[in-house]
């Protein structure tokens, strides 16, 4: 490999040169102006502040952005969260860079501004007084920065001064928006964020090209980060509550905490009256919300419903508020007719959503269980029927307490990540799992026996069900109207509609894409075009007077919406009753917005069909969260109309496959039976569940070929109980792979080493040839204490993935039965597995050479291999 073949590579295989290279470039592009302005006298004005923006968006939001989702990819809680949150801060602050450039005046003239303007004939929201709007913004930046800093003084010592650096620069930056010394400050701490992020991406990059630390600062923290406190024992996750993780992907909390940080602050600056107009606020709250997005779809990567579904829901939230206000406070300056705001109802749609998860987060902490409450005191807060005297200091103080506890659980969340250990307190579980499951079947036991039929397969695929239903039910119910609205009332519902029923509903429809066959991408963006249509003819269109004449356009896109929502309820009838009545509702709303382009809409029936697909929705949406996080058919969506006759007669089909309970000795030595006696089994292990065969028995490990339909030339590996296991057959391996082995066994790592005559000590025997290469061979040595034992009883298992090839891993027995049943002898059901991706596969055939390399990154980060390779490799020096 050239060196310009590697060269790319390091940036993903580091791509913290890329987050830190955008930090200091974009610090540099701000001390340039700052120093300019201070140099000159006078700040940055028009194309000039115009060109600055948009290149801290490309550098410092794009490119930082693309950073922090390969830090995601590659399990780094603390660089994801740090470089997507910078991100949102230099796309924030460009965008800003862009209003001033607009009002082409400075900062502190705002009276001259406004003249000019008139003059112009410029709106006056096109000069807003910034100053206010920028500090609004960045004061919550600083305090998350700092925590970012302190996060990362637990890993490097790099990190931290480049952080540290940068909140003192936000500090100086939001002192120099109301007097201009506070820049010259600031640009000088720039400069020093420029320098170490310099150092620091050069550090990375010639690590990355090397795969050895050659500059100081990366892999030695300045402090442990167990100092931070001892493992709390009462925490959901010491009583081993916490929800199996996917190792695979960085968890977003922190980062889902990190923009309900932001959002909610800003809020609070403007409802106490600091700031007039909400021009420059919204571009803030709209850019940090895009970042929670990313935290939603990084739940949902994770297989993690609830969080999905949180982030994904408070994304919403803030983008729905924010551009309300933009109408509000811009379009409507500040003046709001009577009744108009009051026949708003969209805002207790988001009140049944936040107790939905106050109900779900029983299960969880009680940080998460006190953060949904506030979330549930934020959407009180914002019902529009609450007088407008008191409504903003309601909203503002509760924005107020939301930030305070949204900063707490970003460090409690960034520092409990980083230690993988409860260290900050986040409390006991408020309900355990099996009175949540008792409580939650009162809904089963009231439903009839035909609605307890429906099957459920808690996948991947159903999660994003319940956003798809939470978006659809806030959109319908926000268009509920009266037959004459004002055009205050209109102004107001156009962000409600369009940004929940279609910014939002694309999103869930990309989730759909990725994974979602229970209806697919077809129903979110055919919904997406329903609303969008909906917003700018029944809404936008009255106020752009639309005439009677090129209405008629919109019946001829009525009537197709009618067909095609026609053959959606065919297909949901192949699925539940739930999504059969919601599209049913849909196609009376369809015709009532037919009727409407012709002047003839029933307003009545309009209004009860909207509300009724709004508590269909809410229902879909609690039954999809509850029956994919318990992982129990505890609510139901009933069973379909019309079913499947080919899935019919393959589930009447015997499996032909016996299950056995891994707890139960009996079990564990009837599996033992059965693969002495030549059979193929699904057994559990520390990562995803296995096929297994007798290293005894060669031909049992060619059937594994034949049930999973795998490659010839795809070796399988072997399975042993302990590494004395392997130390007794004495194979001629160097000090260094020894030492290396006895440091990452047992575990989620497979070693391929060299083959030998030692595997016949081992026990391979008549398999030598069944297994591994010519002159390789894998072993893995699980940490799971029922697939040692069974190693112990049977000697090496030959063993791969229980799926068939290219599909995904089974993460629990039922689909091992469900998938192979029919094709192998028997399970050992061990429930869900402890990960949902397979284990990290590291060749070490040159090991003695000095290196090693990662042929597949599973469970195990490869970073923290070759973190525990590098320090076994200096210990043996």
């Amino acid at each position: 490999m050239t060196s310009a073949d590697r060269f790319p590579a390091s940036f993903y295989g580091e791509p913290g040169t890329l987050g830190l290279l955008a930090n200091g470039i974009s610090a540099f592009l701000v001390l340039l102006q700052n120093f300019n302005g201070a140099h000159t006298g006078i700040p940055a004005q028009g194309v000039e502040d115009i060109l600055a923006g948009v290149h801290l968006i490309l550098i410092g939001g794009v490119c930082q952005l693309l950073a922090g989702l390969l830090s995601f990819r590659k399990y780094d809680h603390l660089s994801g969260t740090s470089f997507i949150g910078y991100a949102a801060l230099w796309s924030s602050y460009g965008a800003t860079r862009i209003f001033l450039g607009g009002s082409t005046l400075p900062l502190g003239n705002l009276s001259s501004a406004e003249d000019i303007n008139a003059s112009l004939g410029r709106p006056e929201w096109l000069s807003p007084p910034i100053s206010q709007s920028a500090t609004a913004g960045l004061i919550p930046y600083i305090f998350l920065s700092f925590i970012l800093a302190f996060c990362s003084a637990t890993v490097n010592y790099i990190m931290p001064f480049v952080f540290g650096t940068i909140t003192g620069a936000l500090v100086f930056e939001a002192v120099g928006l109301a007097g201009r010394w506070g820049l010259v400050v600031s640009g000088v701490l720039e400069l020093l964020i420029f320098c170490f992020a310099i150092y620091g991406s050069a550090a990375l990059l010639i690590k990355g090209v090397s795969q050895r630390y050659v500059l100081k600062g990366f892999g030695n923290p300045l402090f442990n980060v167990l100092l931070l406190g001892t493992t709390n024992s009462n925490s959901s996750q010491g009583l081993g509550q916490e929800k199996k993780k996917n190792t695979k992907y960085a968890e977003p909390m922190a980062l889902g905490f990190f923009c309900d940080t932001v959002s909610p602050f800003i809020f609070a600056f403007y409802c106490f009256g600091y700031v007039p107009s909400f021009a420059v606020g919204a571009v803030w709250v709209s850019i940090i919300s895009g970042a929670q997005l990313l935290s939603s779809y990084y739940g949902y990567l994770r297989q993690d419903c609830y969080h999905a579904t949180k982030f994904g829901l408070h994304c919403t939230y803030w983008l729905v508020k924010s551009w309300e206000e933009f109408v509000l406070s811009v379009l409507m300056d500040g003046w709001v007719p009577a009744g108009a705001r009051e026949a708003m109802v969209g805002d207790w749609f988001f009140l049944a959503a936040a107790m939905t998860l106050c109900v779900l987060s029983l299960n969880m902490d009680t940080l998460e269980l006190l953060h949904n409450s506030m979330f549930l005191l934020l959407t009180v807060s914002t019902i529009s029927q609450i007088p407008l005297k008191g409504y903003y200091v309601f909203f503002g103080v509760t924005c107020s307490l939301f930030t305070v506890f949204s900063l707490y659980g970003t460090f409690a969340r960034l520092v409990n990540t980083i230690a993988e250990k409860p260290l900050i307190w986040v409390g006991p579980q408020p309900l355990s799992t099996d009175r949540l499951w008792g409580t939650l079947s009162v809904f089963r036991r009231c439903a009839g026996t035909a609605w307890q039929q429906a099957p459920i397969g808690h996948t991947a695929s159903e999660l994003p069900d319940t956003l798809f239903y939470l978006i659809n039910g806030l959109a319908a119910l926000s268009a509920v109207h009266t037959s004459q609205p004002n055009p205050a009332f209109l102004h107001l519902t156009v962000p409600w509609v369009l940004v929940s029923g279609t910014v939002v509903q694309v999103y869930v429809s990309r989730l759909q894409v990725q994974g979602g066959r229970r209806f697919g991408s077809v129903t979110p963006l055919f919904y997406a075009a329903i609303w969008a249509t909906w917003t700018w003819y029944r809404f936008a269109g009255q106020l752009l007077d639309i005439s009677s004449g090129s209405a008629y356009g919109f019946t001829a896109g009525a009537i197709a919406f009618l067909v095609a929502n026609g053959f959606l309820m065919l297909i949901a009838a192949y699925v539940n009753m739930v999504l059969l009545t919601l599209t049913t509702v849909m196609e009376v709303i369809l015709v009532c917005f037919l009727l409407s382009t012709i002047g003839r809409l029933p307003y009545q029936l309009e209004i009860a069909m909207l509300v009724i697909f709004s508590i269909i929705c809410l229902y879909g949406a609690l039954a999809s969260i509850v029956n994919c996080i318990l992982s129990k058919d505890l609510m139901p969506t009933g069973p379909p109309v019309f079913k499947d006759e080919k899935k019919k007669k393959e589930a009447a089909l015997p499996l032909h496959c016996p299950v056995t309970d891994s707890r139960l000795t009996s079990g564990l030595l009837y599996i033992a039976q059965l693969l002495d006696n030549s059979g193929v089994c699904g057994i559990p292990t520390d990562t995803v569940y296995a096929l297994a065969a007798s290293c005894k028995n060669p031909k049992a490990i060619e059937k594994i070929y034949n049930i999973k339909d795998r490659p010839a030339e795809k070796p399988v590996c072997i399975c042993i109980s302990s590494v004395e296991q392997l130390l007794a057959a004495k194979p001629p391996f160097s000090p260094l792979l020894w030492e290396f082995m006895k440091n990452v066994y047992p575990g989620g790592i497979s070693c391929i080493v060299p083959k030998g005559e030692w595997l016949f000590k081992l026990g391979v025997g008549p398999a030598y040839d069944r297994v591994g290469t010519k002159d390789s061979i894998m072993i893995r040595v699980p940490d799971h204490t029922v697939t040692v034992h069974l190693c112990a009883i049977t000697g090496p298992l030959a063993i791969t993935s229980a799926n068939p090839s290219g599909e995904p891993d089974s993460t629990h027995h039922d689909m091992v039965v469900t998938r192979l049943g029919h094709k192998i002898q028997g399970v050992l059901c061990d429930g869900e597995s402890n990960e949902v991706v397979a284990s990290t596969v590291v060749n070490c055939l040159k090991i003695d050479e000095g290196s090693i390399s990662i042929l597949r990154e599973g469970c195990v980060p490869a970073a923290k291999v070759m973190h525990i390779f590098e320090r076994v490799k200096n210990s043996m020096l």
